[in-house]
């Protein structure tokens, strides 16, 4: 039978579009997904990680190369993980001035659509990105791959003028702050006792999950 949303594991599973730790890691919660199926409920929220790129890159990669620099470091980062590829044309020559719009582009579907349609704009966002080189940070971009996935653009319009995706977005920064996550990704887990963060391996991931799946509900804590 499905699992109740009380005995499911979840995972609060914060990431910045632009981030190439998280390009890695999509592979590897997707494959849990498909693992685990509805034992486990993946909510992805958002954290400002990219939000005003040219500060970013200006102040950590002001004596390392800047923009072509950083590139040089994503490119290098990427090349080990097959299925997650990256044009050498990110950061060099497509340099998104903010996330910070993709981000409140997918609350937006979210709150028009749901949280599978959300997830599956914010993949086409990041294949477009790291595959495609496409300037994620202009919303003309934005709609057209929406308009893509057959998603109403005007009802994700919808969603922004009224504030309500602004107010979600800014809901997941808040909780990164105050969660103390401070980069991309973190899978959190066990009610926030348990972060998994950066460069985390599968069966790491997996391994974290199953011991919590096979955790009595009321088995007593060993503090």
């Amino acid at each position: 039978p499905p699992h109740t949303s009380s005995d499911r594991v979840k995972i609060d599973y914060f990431t910045d579009i632009p981030g190439v730790w998280a390009w890695i890691s999509q592979r590897r919660s997707d494959e849990l997904k498909a693992q685990v199926g509805d034992r486990v409920e993946i909510r992805s929220q958002f954290i400002d990680v990219f939000g005003d790129t040219a500060t970013k890159i200006g102040t950590q990669w002001s004596e390392r190369g800047g923009y072509e620099g950083f590139a040089v470091h994503v490119a290098s980062v990427a090349e080990p993980y097959d299925l997650a590829p990256v044009s050498p044309r990110i950061w060099s020559e497509t340099r998104p001035t903010s996330s910070g719009i993709a981000h409140l582009f997918v609350k937006a579907a979210e709150l028009a659509y749901d949280a599978e349609t959300a997830n599956g704009l914010a993949l086409r966002l990041r294949h477009a990105f790291f595959v495609d080189a496409v300037d994620i940070s202009d919303v003309d971009v934005l709609e057209g791959l929406a308009g893509n996935l057959d998603l109403e653009v005007d009802v994700i319009r919808r969603s922004v003028r009224d504030g309500n995706a602004m107010a979600a977005l800014l809901g997941d920064y808040r909780r990164a702050t105050s969660l103390g996550v401070k980069g991309s990704p973190v899978f959190l887990m066990n009610e926030n006792r348990q972060m998994l963060y950066g460069n985390v391996g599968y069966r790491v991931l997996q391994a974290n999950v199953e011991e919590l799946l096979r955790r009595p509900a009321t088995e007593a804590s060993w503090c």
